[in-house]
């Protein structure tokens, strides 16, 4: 992993721990939202959501482009920035893609 830019190396690892407590996350968040059940078992619930890692959290997975790092204009298709995408498209680096021309 020592060829990423740091942010890249925090989004993969922002994206393994998200994969990993999904299931229990959700079971959680169940819990604590639903108001059917009382409310010492919704608090712990909830406080059992807090303990968790902020790594384990879905809005801490943003795109980026994996050679840079950059977090906008990223083609998901690809996992590219804009400028990254269009010098691996000239060199013809990325397979389907060729330039356009009319």
């Amino acid at each position: 992993m020592s060829r990423y830019n740091a942010r890249v190396v925090r989004d993969i690892k922002a994206r393994m721990g998200v994969k990993d407590n999904e299931i229990l996350r959700r079971a959680y968040l169940y819990v604590a939202r639903n108001e059917t059940l009382p409310a010492q078992v919704r608090h712990q619930a909830q406080l059992q959501l807090n303990s968790f890692d902020k790594y384990t959290r879905p809005t801490t997975v943003k795109n980026r482009c994996i050679i840079s790092g950059r977090g906008r204009g990223v083609m998901s298709d690809f996992g590219l920035c804009r400028f990254q995408f269009r010098l691996k498209a000239l060199r013809g680096e990325l397979n389907g893609v060729q330039k356009a021309s009319w």
